[in-house]
């Protein structure tokens, strides 16, 4: 005689991307090593429970704390599978990701957790193009100017237009050949 087949229906959206793209970071052994828990802390690791967070928070858009534990209790299947660990509802209580927020608050090993993630997350090269392409655009602010916010902190050439609030000449530029006559110096529109 065979056993009846038992079907488990799980919503998997964006949840496995999200989850191989934090792997791929090495977000959770670099908060686990940056961030040590003490020795009563038992169920999934500081790392693995920020995963799971930032999973939910970029999946549904929702920064609440008491709404990850049921997110994680209808998709058990997926996010065993997909990390591997034996994910419970209770790794995720609002009780714990307070106590996670409140350790990854601290500066100090905030800074070399930093350090570290930038290292696994930015590349930088050495290049030496040939020609650099600049492109600017006049985009419109109302409203008032923060201080160290994007508009004072960019180099911007300000444009007094009392109507339309504040303008500022943005830029974008490109390195290289993005077309078949090459860069030529003055040429307007190019």
């Amino acid at each position: 005689m065979t056993e009846p087949l038992t079907l488990t229906t799980e919503r998997v959206d964006d949840i496995p991307l999200l989850l191989a793209q934090l792997e791929r970071m090495g977000l959770q052994p670099l908060l686990d090593e940056h961030f040590p828990t003490h020795g009563n802390w038992v169920g999934l690791s500081l790392g693995w429970v920020s995963v799971l967070w930032l999973t939910h928070i970029l999946s549904e858009g929702d920064h609440r704390l008491n709404h990850v534990a049921p997110w994680v209790q209808q998709r058990l299947h997926t996010l065993r599978t997909c990390t591997g660990q034996p994910v419970h509802p209770l790794d995720v209580s609002d009780d714990r990701l307070a106590t996670v927020l409140e350790a990854l608050s601290d500066d100090t090993p905030w800074s070399t957790f930093e350090g570290a993630l930038n290292q696994h997350t930015l590349r930088v090269y050495d290049l030496e193009p040939a020609c650099v392409r600049l492109d600017s655009t006049t985009a419109t602010a109302t409203g008032p100017s923060r201080k160290m916010g994007c508009s004072s902190l960019a180099i911007a050439k300000t444009i007094a237009r009392p109507a339309a609030g504040q303008g500022h000449d943005l830029g974008s530029g490109s390195l290289g050949h993005a077309g078949g006559d090459g860069c030529r110096a003055g040429t307007a529109g190019r």
